[in-house]
């Protein structure tokens, strides 16, 4: 009998070593590096000091930071706290996990943003205040005291809530859509607004047309994706420049959103290819519903096609509110969300745990991976961005409209760091070092790249650039990967290798401003170099 009970037990056991076995072999890890940063991000973007802005809402009470002695807030609209003395907005270094407080005024909820060619980071929009507001953070090393600046001089004409940002090719940026403002504008203003009549067409009874996915698209158009359709937007002229056929598997927008990203742009820089992953079902959110199902399905189209079609698969989990970051290699990680419910306070179940690596080269079936997954769940009000060491950030989740930290899924204070598989051990000799490289770069210029590999190179180092997005709401706003015309390396002695490259032709496939410059070898990266491409 004593024999009998023990084989279940035994068995039982032997089952959960295969599964603790089977998640430790999965690719990537984790590395929690602040256990409380004071704040839950709804907005980050990493700066070219290699510090991170993190900004949450001003109007959400007490966040579990100060500000600095006598740089309290005063609202008296504010019905929660009308002498506001808690920062809603930090600067992070992750060369040594410091914070430090930033003093933001005007209401920044579900607001937008986007740097600019030298640097700024440009922050629009938000609710109450905050609605019609511009913002400026001039970044600093991480010893510096920048902070935010809000600009009095000028506003925008339209109050932008749940909209999107997106530089152009001669460094102004426009601002497109947001809740009951179906229209674009610029920054620096022109003109005033201009009516967009498709996010109004695409407006369904629980909206669906927010934060609408915006690609710049090397010949120069926007890609502009809201609910299920996208069309092709000509800037210079204000005019929509043709229509895409609507994409398969109900909304993709705020509040149902999945996530979106462009692939990198490479050889001749004439072919774009956008991936619209995962979504709500429609309906989840009017009825509240946190137990619907999220559907898994995904659409890639070549944007720049004559005849585009959408090629549909499926990632290995549904998922709502994942973040797609684009990362050095060209692949993309989908990480962070919930796979039932909808976007919105406590309105999701099920955190999806597992990361997936999208590998764009893959037949289809074959795409995604999955990767090693967290613990804390990233719900509502995550974001993931590209660190330049090649590790990810992950930061916020806060379903709950004030902090709340006694529930299922509490206000998330933590960051944390995934790694992907290419910063494992077993490829360290083959990650790269760049030793040498220009710090400004012209449209069109050849210059070289200096690297050092502990092991000799075999085949085409590559050299990319990345763009650092501004993450909000399950889509970085702006992000971009280009990867440069390069030469085979020439070994330069001392395992040191010459790389030859050209820089982009143009804004139209790569906007003015700061990128990351990554040297990849064989599917590793190096820590990035900042370049500045200007024309």
């Amino acid at each position: 009998m004593a024999s009998l009970l023990a084989f279940p037990l035994l068995t039982l056991v032997l089952l959960h070593s295969v599964a603790i076995s089977t998640r430790a072999d999965l690719p990537g890890t984790w590395d929690l590096l602040v256990a409380d940063a004071g704040i839950a991000s709804m907005h980050t973007a990493v700066t070219r000091f290699n510090t991170v802005v993190l900004l949450d809402r001003t109007n959400i009470g007490p966040s579990r930071k100060m500000l600095r002695r006598g740089h309290c807030r005063n609202d008296p609209n504010d019905a929660v706290l009308k002498h506001d003395c808690y920062a809603h907005s930090v600067q992070f270094d992750p060369n040594t996990n410091q914070i430090r407080p930033l003093m933001i005024l005007t209401d920044t909820w579900c607001s937008s943003g986007q740097f600019l060619p030298d640097g700024t980071l440009l922050q629009t929009g938000g609710d109450l205040d905050g609605v019609r507001k511009i913002r400026k953070f001039h970044p600093c090393d991480a010893a510096g005291s920048c902070d935010w600046v809000e600009l009095d001089d000028v506003e925008l004409t339209d109050g932008r809530w749940y909209a999107t940002n997106q530089i152009l090719p001669d460094g102004s940026v426009i601002i497109v859509g947001g809740r009951g403002a179906n229209t674009v504008e610029y920054y620096p203003p022109r003109n005033g607004v201009v009516e967009l009549k498709f996010l109004a067409d695409v407006e369904d009874t629980q909206m669906d047309n927010l934060y609408p996915y915006v690609h710049l698209l090397p010949n120069g158009h926007l890609f502009i994706f809201a609910n299920n359709k996208a069309v092709s937007y000509d800037h210079v002229t204000d005019k929509v420049a043709r229509e895409y056929p609507p994409l398969d598997g109900g909304p993709r927008n705020y509040p149902s959103a999945g996530s979106s990203a462009m692939l990198a742009l490479e050889g001749d820089y004439s072919m774009a290819v956008i991936v619209v992953c995962g979504g709500a079902q429609y309906g989840a959110f009017i009825q509240k519903s946190t137990e619907t199902p999220a559907h898994g399905s995904c659409g890639r189209i070549v944007a720049t096609s004559t005849d585009p079609v959408w090629e549909m698969e499926d990632m290995p989990f549904g998922r709502i509110m994942g973040d797609m970051v684009m990362l050095p290699t060209g692949e993309v990680l989908v990480i962070n969300g919930a796979q039932a419910g909808t976007q919105g306070f406590e309105l999701a179940s099920d955190p999806c745990l597992y990361p997936l690596v999208y590998r764009p080269d893959q037949p289809v079936g074959l795409r995604f991976m999955t990767l090693n997954p967290g613990t804390v769940p990233r719900m509502y009000h995550s974001t993931a961005n590209l660190l330049p060491d090649g590790r990810v950030l992950i930061a916020g989740s806060n379903p709950h409209y004030f902090y709340k930290f006694n529930a299922e899924f509490p206000t998330e204070l933590r960051l944390e760091a995934f790694s992907p598989e290419y910063l494992g051990p077993d490829r360290a000799n083959l990650r790269p070092v760049i030793e040498e490289v220009l710090e400004t770069v012209r449209y069109g210029e050849r210059f070289d790249v200096l690297v050092s590999v502990p092991l000799s190179v075999v085949g085409i180092v590559e050299v990319n650039l990345g763009t650092a997005p501004f993450a909000t709401h399950s889509f970085s706003q702006g992000q971009r990967l280009v990867k440069l015309a390069v030469t085979p390396s020439v070994a330069d002695g001392d395992g040191r290798y010459k790389i030859s490259c050209v820089a982009p032709p143009n804004g139209m496939v790569a906007p003015p401003g700061y990128y990351m410059a990554f040297a990849v070898n064989q599917g590793v990266p190096s820590v990035a170099r900042w370049v500045h491409l200007v024309s």
